[in-house]
């Protein structure tokens, strides 16, 4: 059965996804371009509305200045900075205007396993915006420009050694990319330690698993076999905030990507999110956010209008 809709009532567009499509002649998996080259092929409108790419972005800023927004989070990169956003996470860029420097886009499926997971790609908890310095911004300027030009040298060599060229460029890039603060283990920003502690990861591997199920520390201390306070202060060292602002960060995440994404209502949200009811979640949902569930839903695929 289909719901009509309102009377007189636009329907409100949903976020598109966007799949990975490789270049004619190009390889799979894998393109580098320069933001140039970014704004003469692509539709402008399109990357300034909100979409979901199934792939990551790895942009690094020559010169200028570019506003781009993820997951639903509005970042300023200046000259030197860099953006990571994984594939799933909700983004559009501002005005292109001006702002020079290369991206690469790439499904994780094209780095072999043990990189993927050293350069932990799957980490949606990173910090989607770094700044790095010095001598490790110098390497990761020269790894990403490296392998910009192997992608444009097709040709130079058959086809399946150029692809394992680019796998093990786009290796080291990656690797840099993880770790842009350099040997000292201090992220460039002074956000703290680059490693993070076995608690903090237990907890959020657990937090990621859990959080439809739980949304109170004492559950998880419980479950780990840590006491509250030992997750709190571990969270905080790592994340920089509480293990309960942790949680409810996480939860609100998830809440944005339903509302954005699609027609549920917000009972049926409230179920997926694990709320008793719809009311209980829209309480929660504006004492995080400051906005109702569907109020955030209006304006963020209005934005997409």
């Amino acid at each position: 059965m289909v719901k009509k809709r309102q009377e007189g009532v636009e329907p409100v567009p949903e976020i598109r996804e966007v799949a990975f499509s490789a270049p004619a002649g190009r390889p799979a998996g894998v393109e580098v371009m320069t933001l140039a080259e970014l704004r003469e092929r692509a539709n402008a409108c399109q990357l300034s509305t909100p979409h979901r790419p199934g792939f990551h972005h790895l942009l690094t800023l020559d010169s200028g200045r570019l506003v781009h927004s993820v997951d639903f989070r509005e970042h300023v990169l200046n000259p030197g900075d860099l953006l990571w956003s994984r594939p799933g996470q909700v983004q559009h860029f501002g005005d292109l205007t001006g702002a020079e420097g290369r991206l690469v886009l790439f499904e994780a499926g094209f780095l072999d396993p043990a990189t993927a997971a050293a350069a932990r790609i799957e980490d949606w908890y990173g910090p989607p915006v770094r700044h790095p310095e010095g001598a490790a911004a110098r390497r990761l300027d020269e790894a990403m420009r490296q392998l910009h030009r192997e992608f444009g040298a097709l040709g130079g060599l058959p086809l399946e050694i150029h692809i394992e060229v680019l796998r093990h460029l786009l290796a080291v890039l990656v690797l840099r990319a993880a770790y842009p603060g350099g040997p000292a283990g201090e992220a460039a920003d002074g956000s703290g330690a680059c490693e993070a502690s076995e608690t903090y990861l237990r907890f959020r591997d657990a937090v990621e698993r859990d959080f439809t199920r739980s949304r109170r520390v004492a559950d998880y201390a419980r479950s780990l076999g840590y006491a509250p306070r030992t997750l709190s202060r571990a969270t905080e060292a790592t994340a920089g905030v509480g293990a309960k602002e942790f949680i409810d960060r996480r939860v609100v995440l998830e809440a944005k990507r339903l509302l954005a994404h699609g027609d549920q209502s917000a009972a049926r949200i409230a179920d997926r999110l694990g709320f008793a009811d719809a009311t209980n979640f829209s309480k929660y949902f504006q004492r995080q956010t400051g906005t109702t569930p569907i109020a955030f839903r209006v304006t963020v695929r209005g934005g997409a209008g």
